[in-house]
Formats: structure tokens, sequence, C-alpha cells
């Protein structure tokens, strides 16, 4: 039995079908966990959804932020589509229902021995078990009968830094914004830290006086291993507590697992009809 950690897929089905022949991943005694961002931008979305839900217990992913934009856009009637989306053959499938009610079952964090599977990130306040009884806050809310009422309120980048006095959706929304959309923080006097989501580029693009999350100094997760994506301009990094596998398939680059028993990597090339203009 192997786990094979993958970093961001968004749509891109061909390069996730040839990356798990070359991992030789047997459904029946292998597992997979996922970073988050199983849909959007690639050509196939739909595909991916309906093939790591069949899956059952073999697979657990975490929710990434394209994967939060999915369900507001389907659940959410005054919500802004982004004109470069890609999820119209989802919305349209017979099965949307059934795919985005297992969707937002998902968790936003997935907690397993020395190992914390999340999109983006954690705070540097936040022990690991901390998180994740505040992902269960969050999930607690997309699970709940008013679930369209949180997602309609979820949106926005304020406030930007965590406290345990937050409440409400003030509340919610930097947990999220942290597991999902978080690169760089600025250290501050008042606040501690803030996020910082205007800088998308690489290490060298960070904005002054900000670090990216994992270089946060008295980072209270350092003591387990984070396995991440979101980042792609980071590229593949693989520390003693962290696996950051977003490599940037989408724009060209490799889809990538790695198997946490012996780290051993795993990569292939994205397909030419998979790769968009390069953006973030």
């Amino acid at each position: 039995m192997a786990t094979y950690a993958i970093g961001d897929i968004q749509g891109c089905f061909d390069s996730l079908r040839r990356l798990l022949a070359r991992c030789a991943f047997d459904p029946g005694k292998d597992k997979l966990w996922l970073v988050g961002d199983l849909v959007n931008r690639g050509p196939d979305s739909l595909t991916t959804l309906r093939y790591v839900r069949s899956l059952g217990d073999a697979a657990i992913t975490v929710l990434g932020n394209h994967d939060l934009y999915l369900l507001m856009i389907a659940e959410v009637a005054s919500a802004r589509r982004s004109r470069s989306d890609t999820l119209q053959a989802v919305l349209d499938a017979p099965d949307r229902a059934a795919l985005l009610d297992w969707l937002r079952r998902r968790p936003l964090c997935h907690i397993e021995g020395e190992y914390c599977l999340v999109h983006a990130g954690l705070m540097p306040q936040w022990r690991v078990e901390k998180a994740g009884k505040l992902a269960a806050e969050v999930e607690a809310r997309l699970q709940g009968k008013d679930y369209r009422e949180f997602l309609a309120n979820l949106w926005g980048s304020k406030p930007a830094y965590w406290s345990g006095k937050l409440r409400g959706m003030d509340r919610l929304r930097v947990i999220v914004n942290a597991m999902t959309r978080m690169r760089f923080c600025r250290m501050g006097e008042k606040n501690g830290c803030e996020m910082e989501f205007s800088a998308k580029g690489g290490l060298d693009s960070a904005p002054p006086d900000c670090l990216p999350w994992f270089a946060l100094p008295g980072r209270k997760s350092a003591g387990q291993v984070l396995i991440t994506g979101h980042w792609s301009a980071l590229g593949l990094r693989m520390t003693p507590n962290l696996l950051a596998l977003d490599t940037g398939c989408l724009w060209g680059g490799l889809l990538t697992a790695v198997r946490l028993e012996d780290r051993t990597l795993f990569q292939v090339a994205s397909s030419p009809e998979e790769r968009c203009e390069l953006e973030d």
C-alpha cells in the first residue's frame, strides 16, 4: 500500500491519468491525497470530478479556491463569473447535483499522523490541531442548510489577519483565505501578520516586509509536515516539514506526485491541449 500526494490538477485529467499510470496507482490498495483545485481553467474538470469521486475512500481531496469558486457560481444566483473559467460542462452535467454535493462535503484540511494536507497554508499562530478545529467550523457551514448564504458572503480579502476574537463571516473568511489563497504575509506589530494577496509570483516577488507563509518566524505548525499546492510560481519545494506540489501543470509545467512513504517523486509533462497562457 502506498499514499501518493498530488499537486493541483485544475481539470487536466489527461495529465492525471498518465501520472497515475506512472505511479502504478492501484485504487484497491493505494491512496491518493489531492491538494485541492481539482477544477477550472483546464479542459476537463467534469471528468476529473467524476473520477476522483468514483475512487471513494481511496482518494482524499481538500478544497482549493477554484473548487470553492465552482460551488459559488453554481449555488449563488448573484455570483459573478470569470470569463476565463472552464466550468460550463460541470454546470450542464446531468449529475451536476451529485458532484456539487460531494464537492462541498470535502474537508478544508486533512490531518493524519505527521501530515497536514491543505491547499495553501496555515497562519503562523495555528498549531495543526487548532487548524483542524478551525477547518471544522467552515466545513459545518458549508455542509449545513444555509450553505448558499455562506458561499454568497465568503468572497473577499478582509480581514487579512487572524484573531481569536473574530466572529461570524469575518472569522470564517480568514480561515478559508489562509487555507486556500495565502502565499505571502506581511509582518507587523498591530496584528502579528497579515496575508498579502496581490503578489502571485515566486519568492523574488515578495512585497516589502513580506515573507512566504512557511518562512514566518515562530510558525506553530512547523513541527509537522504540511502538504500544499496553490502556488505554481513557487514550484516544487520539498523540505523536512513542507511538500509544496503545485508545479504548474496548467501553465505548461508538470503534474507532480510524491509517494509519502519514501518521498519518491513522479512527474509528467502537461499535454499541449491542457496548457493555458501563463498567468496566475
